[in-house]
């Protein structure tokens, strides 16, 4: 199984920093009897190693060579790659660089890089059939992606950075079948590359009769990428006693 983790953006909320924002240290990690600071994006990581990932695709800038630099090519028993988005256009774009790499047969778990989520095996309420949301409840959904369902859990619509949302459960991470992403990229290509992000493009799919699920299956979900979603973030590992044990 696949993780992509798409690490392209430039960040800017939370600029300046000297180093991508992906490797912002949050919370802590032991090496042996040491104790050392842990990058954000370790959290997403460490999740989608504990759903099966055994590859994980980075899509970055490219400027961003610190990430590889940091991660090398393993953590864990997954291998790690890299590919490069030229130009930012968009996480649709940012998702779609990897497509190359994924078989029809595989499944992909996607993430961002900059969010702290709980619980740990979130992951693994998603199915492993067609498009999976896991859904969070947050306090202001219209800076998100929510996320409405039916009453049998099948997403009728995502409103993306809608004020007033009709829902405050958001989606934070996805899964879907390497088919499902072909048809997703197919779909993002005839609607010329316009959909920048994820909300809009699974819309139109699903108005072509596509289907996707929502799983409410997350209990705390953080955006890391604002000073104020740091000071969140740090609340909620203090507050979870949240560790990371053994060695990357």
């Amino acid at each position: 199984m696949w993780g992509i983790i798409p690490a392209a953006g430039a960040g800017s909320r939370i600029q300046p920093l000297a180093f991508s924002k992906e490797l912002l240290p949050v919370g802590s990690r032991r090496e042996g009897p040491d104790e050392r600071p842990r990058a954000v994006s370790e959290y997403l990581l460490e999740r989608m190693l504990r759903a099966g990932a055994t590859k994980l695709c980075f899509v970055i800038s490219p400027g961003k060579s610190d990430i590889l630099e940091y991660y090398g090519g393993r953590i864990g028993q997954a291998s790690i790659c890299y590919v490069v988005q030229p130009e930012p256009l968009g996480l649709c774009d940012s998702i779609f660089r990897a497509l190359p790499l994924v078989g029809p047969g595989e499944h992909v778990l996607v993430g961002l890089p900059d969010t702290i989520w709980f619980p740990e095996d979130g992951f693994s309420s998603l199915g492993d059939d067609g498009l999976a949301f896991l859904l969070f409840p947050v306090d202001s959904p219209e800076y998100f992606d929510a996320v409405v369902l039916d009453g049998d859990g099948v997403v009728v619509e995502v409103q993306v950075k809608q004020k007033r949302a009709s829902t405050n459960w958001v989606w934070g991470s996805f899964k879907l079948s390497g088919a499902v992403l072909s048809e997703l990229h197919g779909l993002w290509l005839r609607r010329g590359r316009g959909d920048e992000y994820v909300g809009t493009l699974v819309n139109a799919y699903l108005k072509e009769g596509g289907r996707a699920v929502g799983v409410k299956g997350g209990r705390s979900y953080v955006d890391v990428g604002t000073i104020n979603g740091y000071r969140e973030a740090m609340r909620l590992l203090a507050a979870s006693g949240e560790k990371m044990d053994g060695k990357r």
